[in-house]
């Protein structure tokens, strides 16, 4: 059964779909079968990879209009990849999920019957802590949280641990905390502080791998691809690769 990974963070622009598209890209070429779950209204993680943000994606399979296997697509330029897409739609999932049955566990339901497809299932959050937010941590063995290495970087970190600790509480024990990766690393002293203080503050649960800032991450989304396939050579493809290796070897060793 393929491991469920949200990757959330309530603060906008740390790179959370940018880590997204790019670990999920990275994992499969490195011969996980991946899907991406896009559970963001401002699809970027679908547009991302190319694929249009119109058309059925994950609110039809949360109303229950489709189930997730109609209405998930295959990336036509990286191999063992998939894409469950999003769109302005989803906005109305905060208000509808929790006057359904047993609200907080639709998207947990809609993903069980394709789980045994994939090997990971990273899931990108809005940049929340609304109902749909919440609807993916119970749907998921582990949250990954990206850190943007900047001023302010930990402001929010802890509301978003106390949602995870209430999730854990009420309504999914099992959720673990996958780690911590640090983004849009520059070479200066106020990076340098933020990274000591994450990993001060927890330990072994920051990736050793630390994403430098780099041009070529922030372009290749306009291309509808992963930085992998924009431009190999970049340090953030390098970077993305090396942190799926970290993923894929912290996995082994829990299994």
């Amino acid at each position: 059964m393929g491991k469920v990974i949200a990757l959330a963070n309530q603060k906008g622009g740390v790179g959370k779909t940018t880590t997204a598209i790019n670990l999920a890209a990275s994992c499969a070429v490195l011969g996980k079968k991946v899907l991406l779950v896009d559970a963001d209204p401002q699809a970027n993680a679908t547009s991302g990879l190319g694929f249009e943000i119109h058309g059925p994606g994950i609110y039809d399979c949360i109303t229950g209009r489709k189930s997730a296997e109609e209405v998930i697509r295959r990336s036509p330029d990286v191999k063992n990849l998939s894409v469950l897409p999003s769109s302005i739609e989803l906005v109305a999932a905060d208000t509808e999920l929790p006057a359904m049955e047993e609200g907080h566990h639709v998207i947990a339901k809609m993903l069980q019957p394709v789980r045994d497809n994939y090997d990971f299932i990273f899931v990108d959050c809005s940049p929340s802590l609304g109902y749909t937010t919440v609807n993916v941590l119970v749907a998921a063995d582990s949250v990954l949280i990206p850190v943007q290495c900047e001023y302010l970087a930990l402001e929010g970190l802890s509301k978003l641990l106390n949602t995870i600790k209430m999730t854990q509480g009420r309504l999914n024990p099992a959720l673990q905390i996958e780690g911590f990766v640090l983004t849009m690393y520059g070479r200066n002293r106020l990076a340098n502080q933020v990274v000591y203080e994450v990993q001060k503050h927890f330990g072994s649960l920051v990736f050793d791998t630390i994403v430098n800032r780099n041009i070529r991450l922030s372009e290749a989304p306009g291309y509808g691809k992963p930085v992998l396939l924009y431009d190999a050579s970049a340090s953030g493809s390098v970077n993305y690769l090396n942190l799926a290796k970290e993923v894929i070897k912290r996995n082994r060793k829990t299994k």
